[in-house]
């Protein structure tokens, strides 16, 4: 159904029509729509363009719709154009000619932008809570394996000994961040743009602060031109996917060469692995190769909306039609590849003792040596270059640098005691650093303490918010 046309004396041609239909993926804005045209009606009958009977028959021919949509009897035909089109199509085969009476003092533009923020906001709260599942699985990982000894990399070289609970640790961290920018994201964008009209504002709805309220929106926007053209939001919404899914490839990186013959840290379940169609042998890392390859996705979805948005001028362009295949898709994304991950995580077993086996490989406890005669009061750059020497004796007899004797430690330095032997071990390594930052067991396990409670308050407020947009969405 054209919801324009009376000064054109032609329809568009079939290939304007083709370009211009959206229907196809702004369906999912189906019942967003619905409810927020009846936040609209109900603002026309405050403001006494309809009546309040008519207002009740368009609310009620609405919810029938709302039902008839969940249900899939009503849905959009050939003839729509978009969304909107389709459900006032829809209200007017209920209603006749009353059917075309919710359209008064509003347009597409801020109707359409309105909507896309109740689904934003409704498909980024899923994601929060999806992410608070996975820091608890990360948790528990960590809190499994936070006695476990492990190389620790850096240029993915042999650093230092590391617990492996605090490198599970370290993921929880990055992904409460999310969650964190998603409460930044909904504190700065839960104001509503209903009311704006095409781009100057109503003045059949002079008051869109209490439709702003109805959606449970914090306030209305104060300048109806900024309304209908920001889409700041959404820039914003698939920087938060796309740095989901940069920490998510952090993980499919690590399991892929975790999983790996060379490596042999980790075993994945069957259920989250696949394998070769020529090569019975194989068990294949998918799901964090998966997970690794989707963030370019997510990535390319955010550089294509930015160019979209880069120049546009003055109000509503209908550039702006681009703006929302990126984020449906980005949302999808997650919401497939997340529950995956998590299924990984939760189910791979680490083999603790190969780790042990590598972790003072490389010299990597040459650390220990320098920081020893630190607390001995040689200067640090005398210290490093002293280790240093000891690496390159160990070198010279082919073996490790904590392997070096009492005497041959004692050659290199007067001060290096057989006292040093304390903390030049894996466990006198990782347990000497007891800073809350640290990898000591100690610490560790604090670590995990505190992070399952930053969840438990994280998933909280979430839930909170999830259960008022569903009581906001009821009608």
């Amino acid at each position: 159904m054209a919801l324009w046309g009376g000064r054109f004396s032609q329809g568009p041609a079939q290939s304007v029509a083709a370009l211009s239909r959206s229907v196809d993926f702004d369906w999912r804005l189906a019942q967003y729509d619905i409810r927020v045209n009846v936040a609209h009606v109900n603002g026309l009958s405050r403001s006494k363009v309809i009546s309040s009977g008519d207002c009740e028959k368009i609310i009620s021919a609405l919810k029938e719709l709302s039902s008839e949509i969940a249900n899939g009897s009503f849905t959009f035909n050939d003839s729509d154009e978009d969304v909107h089109s389709a459900i006032e199509r829809g209200l007017v085969q209920k209603l006749g000619a009353l059917g075309g009476a919710f359209r008064a003092g509003r347009s597409r533009n801020d109707l359409v932008v309105t909507d896309f923020k109740l689904y934003i906001i409704d498909n980024i709260l899923e994601i929060a809570q999806t992410l608070t599942l996975l820091v608890d699985a990360l948790n528990r990982v960590a809190d499994q394996y936070k006695g476990a000894l492990a190389p620790g990399f850096t240029h993915l070289q042999h650093a230092q000994p590391i617990n492996f609970g605090h490198e599970i640790a370290k993921h929880s961290h990055a992904f409460l961040r999310d969650v964190d920018r998603i409460s930044d994201w909904l504190d700065r964008n839960s104001y509503s743009p209903l009311g704006a009209g095409a781009l100057a504002g109503s003045g059949l709805q002079p008051h869109p602060e209490m439709s702003a309220e109805e959606l449970g929106f914090k306030g209305a926007l104060l300048n109806s031109i900024d309304a209908v053209s920001d889409r700041d939001f959404v820039a914003e919404a698939l920087f938060i996917f796309s740095v989901i899914g940069i920490h998510l490839s952090r993980i499919g990186e690590e399991f892929t060469i975790w999983s790996t013959t060379e490596f042999g840290w980790a075993k994945l379940d069957d259920a989250f692995s696949t394998g070769s169609s020529i090569m019975p042998q194989k068990k294949n890392p998918d799901i964090a190769e998966l997970a690794r390859g989707k963030s370019g996705r997510l990535i390319g979805n955010l550089t294509g909306l930015l160019t979209v948005l880069k120049g546009l001028p003055f109000a509503y362009n209908r550039d702006l039609q681009e703006d929302k295949e990126p984020v449906f898709d980005s949302v999808e994304t997650l919401q497939v590849i997340l529950p995956a991950v998590i299924g990984m995580i939760e189910t791979t077993n680490f083999d603790t003792a190969r780790m042990a086996n590598g972790a003072l490989a490389g010299h990597a406890l040459a650390t220990e040596i320098a920081d020893f005669l630190a607390r001995a009061g040689v200067p640090f750059a005398e210290a490093h270059e002293t280790s240093g020497a000891c690496v390159r004796l160990a070198d010279s007899l082919g073996i490790e640098v904590h392997e070096l004797s009492d005497a041959q430690l004692a050659s290199v330095h007067q001060l290096l005691s057989p006292e040093i032997r304390k903390t030049l071990t894996g466990t006198g390594a990782t347990n000497s650093r007891i800073s809350a930052s640290g990898t000591a067991e100690s610490s560790v396990t604090a670590q995990v303490k505190s992070l399952t409670k930053l969840n438990v308050l994280a998933l909280k407020k979430i839930e909170e918010a999830r259960n008022n947009f569903t009581r906001m969405m009821s009608i």
